[in-house]
């Protein structure tokens, strides 16, 4: 495959690679992609090493432009592209910094389930999980919601659910936010986004969407997997949603009206994708209230699917999830901009980060982190492809340097299209049988979309951001079955 970048990249060391901003005329600062040698010749095959430098070009942009070893060609920015600007000195927003899928995140959930206790049932839990938890492209779910419901999901998200009897408040505890981020304001939302999330409460999606079975299989640092709940051949089940049709929507709404901001605020960028307004402009103010709102509406979708989890497992083991210890480790975004206070060039400043396919990843101490958390930072959940397995990583201080961010996943080699030109529904789901894996999808189209050979390798990844020293690895787990929506 012949290289698509042909920019520039000189070497910082092992895992850091600079995009000089001499590279391109109007560049505010250096673009800095994580990656090792091997990931390297990856990212050189397709344009997004291209979007890195195009986001350097943002208005109050600080640090540098950032790139995460699973980063691949997105809408604007980078898929695993990170950017902070400085809201005081004109700093600005970008819905294509966000993403279509606002809010997509992921969520663990322990259990003190066995491996060795329920692999005979294995498959009967998939099949349940399938027949429970809505997936697919449009799916609807069976918890309805009226007009004045869906507008308090957008503002009390993850609460909603627990106030319906979906959860408990340990729930929110562990989850960013506390599951619910403030400033979002109902108006902000079209009459057409709400319309599509309407009946789509509790259901898991299409794509790259999944809802995991999982066994723990190693453990890398035994004192933070015990605080975190987790331990060598123990069940955990992996969500991994976003918010549906309606934060698509948010996006698209959002992604036109910012076109004509660019000449009005005067804004100069090499791609119309990068479209973006001051965050205290009128225009910025009101994206980041109808993209909070949809973040909120995410994660109370992921509570709700954790509920339909919690009840799949019930009617499989015959038991109370509260009995089989079904509490959640963690709940994080990976599309998403939020203000944060960052030191920059040894200054704390108020900066607005995009994080598109990013995770937040919170050293020790930080204020947000749950109390349980505090000494040891924050839980950061790396799902892999279906073949491979995933990783449940920790924050540290130092990744302060990419404003506690780090990758959010294993990152596609092939398209989608490519994917399903490559590959066959039967085969793979031969292949994934014999690693002991059950796949239940809404289509063999997806199944093939979401081929393990069409991800770059988790391993690779989740060592770089070990090596760079923004998170470290807690432990790894297999997977067992999967729904793929």
């Amino acid at each position: 495959m012949a290289d698509l970048w042909q920019g520039p990249l000189e070497r910082i060391d092992d895992v850091r690679w600079r995009i000089p901003k001499s590279y391109k005329p109007g560049m505010r600062t250096d673009g800095v992609i994580y990656a090792d040698e091997k990931l390297l010749a990856d990212i050189r095959h397709d344009k997004a090493a291209e979007q890195v430098a195009n986001v350097a070009f943002l208005p109050g942009i600080v640090s540098n432009s950032l790139a995460m070893p699973d980063i691949h060609w997105g809408y604007g920015f980078p898929i695993g592209g990170v950017a902070a600007t400085d809201i005081e000195n004109n700093g600005v927003i970008s819905p294509g910094g966000v993403g279509f899928d606002i809010n997509c995140g992921v969520r663990l959930v322990r259990t003190n389930l066995l491996f060795s206790e329920i692999k005979n049932k294995i498959k009967d839990l998939v099949y349940v999980l399938f027949n429970d938890v809505p997936s697919g492209l449009g799916s609807k779910g069976d918890i309805k919601v009226s007009a004045r419901e869906e507008k308090e999901i957008l503002i009390k998200g993850a609460r909603w659910a627990v106030e319906q009897g979906y959860g408990t408040q340990d729930d929110l505890t562990y989850c960013e936010e506390e599951g619910a981020i403030s400033g979002a304001a109902t108006d902000a939302v079209s009459d057409r986004a709400y319309e599509r999330g309407k009946a789509q409460s509790g259901t898991l999606g299409s794509g790259n969407h999944f809802l995991e079975v999982q066994v723990v299989e190693e453990i890398y640092d035994k004192e933070t997997a015990n605080v975190f709940g987790v331990a060598e051949g123990q069940i955990t089940v992996m969500i991994h949603s976003g918010s549906r049709g309606l934060g698509y929507q948010v996006c698209e709404d959002y992604v036109k009206k910012m076109i004509h901001c660019l000449s009005k605020y005067n804004i100069n960028v090499p791609d119309r994708q990068l479209a973006c307004a001051p965050v205290e402009s009128e225009e910025g103010k009101e994206y980041l209230s109808a993209m909070r709102a949809a973040a909120n509406y995410a994660w109370a979708n992921r509570q709700c699917l954790m509920h339909l989890t919690r009840l799949a497992f019930e009617r499989v083991f015959n038991k109370s999830w509260q009995n089989m210890g079904m509490s959640l480790v963690y709940d994080v975004a990976h599309n998403i901009a939020k203000i944060e206070t960052c030191e920059v060039n040894g200054k704390k400043k108020k900066v607005c980060v995009h994080r598109k396919g990013a995770t937040r990843a919170l050293g020790p101490n930080h204020p947000a982190l749950p109390e349980k958390y505090k000494n040891y930072g924050q839980p950061v959940i790396i799902p892999g492809d279906m073949g491979r397995n995933s990783y449940l990583l920790v924050g540290t201080e130092k990744a302060k340097e990419t404003f506690y961010s780090t990758c959010h996943g294993a990152g596609r080699l092939k398209s989608r299209s490519a994917a399903t030109r490559s590959f066959n529904a039967i085969s793979l789901l031969e292949e994934l049988e014999s690693k002991g894996i059950t796949v239940k999808a809404s289509s063999r189209e997806t199944l093939v979309e979401e081929a393990p050979a069409a991800y770059k390798n988790i391993n690779d990844v989740v060592n770089v951001v070990e090596r760079a020293g923004i998170s470290r690895k807690v432990c790894k787990m297999r997977p067992l079955g999967v729904i793929k929506g």
